[in-house]
């Protein structure tokens, strides 16, 4: 087995040298770092996972909550982004992750589960925040991060900039000339609450009122309800002119039910997503929504949690919120040129 001591003897230089280019350390040149991990790989250099295990009191591994109830796992594209770059920092610091499943921890006992897995840390991305089983962790000795919940100034977080982008999207509507307009949206969750509130304070400072027939409550990345609650507003006597949808793969049922009325999307019926998947922006037209920086929102996870782990008695939590950008698709009508 090739050590580092054979490859600090290949390279002519100190062990600890090897040492700190494998890891990239700043504290020798870029030159010296390509040139050690170079000969590393060719002499076949495996690190030894126990030993450092041994030596740092670390398991360089990481927990992952996904508590995924739409059933789309991996498929689920807003998430698929946050957790590969999530998993791209990880494994750049030699890190290693497991997802944590909810379905066989019936009692949501996370504490213990991780303790049992030895995780030198845990990212909850999607759970119930408010729920035992996730405050027991949150509140332990095991560093944790989460995504889109802050508790406090004891815990860190990172979260998407929901107030600007739905500000964002409504304001870009409005500018349009729309009035009559409808918003669905996911299930009761402080991103929910988020988005509906900016929703109506941004429509009330523009003098416009939504009447509460406007709003329905469906499940975020679920195209069938959605459907279903944009049947029943296209049905109201006075439907709205733009329906807003709690993000883009659940529009996909809305449109669905639009083109069964023979509406034509940006023509007919503006419709509006949100998180700005690849599969909406390759629709004609295109969705407009809004685009959620998922890679840097798991880098920044990822960077943040390594940092507890590793400086558990100097850091400081942090929380930090991450904007993204409006996609103007074809979906959204001009009225002030009709």
């Amino acid at each position: 087995m090739v050590t580092l001591k054979d490859i600090a003897k290949e390279c002519n230089v100190s062990f600890s040298t090897v040492s700190k280019a494998l890891k990239g350390s700043s504290e020798i040149s870029e030159e010296t770092i390509n040139l050690i991990q170079k000969k590393a790989s060719e002499m076949g250099y495996h690190p030894n996972i126990a030993a450092r295990t041994l030596r740092t009191s670390k398991t360089y591994n990481i927990g992952v909550i996904f508590e995924d109830k739409t059933g789309a796992g991996f498929q689920h594209q807003y998430f698929a982004k946050i957790i590969s770059g999530f998993q791209d920092v990880a494994q750049s610091r030699d890190y290693e992750i497991t997802f944590m499943s909810y379905h066989r921890n019936k009692e949501n006992d996370y504490y213990n589960h991780s303790r049992s897995r030895n995780f030198d840390g845990v990212a909850i991305l999607s759970a119930d925040f408010t729920k035992k089983g996730i405050k027991d962790l949150v509140q332990s000795e095991i560093p944790t991060i989460t995504l889109d919940y802050f508790y406090d100034d004891e815990h860190s977080a990172v979260l998407s900039d929901n107030s600007k982008g739905m500000e964002d999207l409504v304001e870009y509507v409005i500018s349009l000339g729309h009035t009559k307009i409808a918003m669905i949206h996911g299930e009761n969750t402080l991103v929910t609450k988020e988005r509906k509130k900016v929703f109506l304070d941004t429509c009330k400072k523009h003098n416009i009122e939504i009447p509460s027939e406007y709003f329905a409550e469906a499940l975020y990345h679920d195209p069938m309800i959605s459907s279903e609650a944009t049947n029943i507003l296209m049905s109201l006597k006075n439907p709205p002119t733009c329906i807003f949808y709690p993000d883009d793969y659940s529009a996909l049922g809305g449109i669905r039910e639009l083109n069964s009325r023979n509406l034509i999307l940006g023509k007919d019926i503006s419709i509006v997503g949100y998180d700005g998947i690849m599969l909406t922006s390759m629709m004609l037209p295109a969705l407009t929504t809004y685009e959620q920086d998922g890679v840097k929102m798991g880098n920044l996870m990822a960077e943040n949690l390594i940092s507890k782990i590793e400086n558990k008695g100097n850091f400081l939590n942090s929380k930090t919120i991450v904007s993204g950008r409006i996609l103007k698709g074809g979906t959204v009508v001009d009225l002030t040129k009709i």
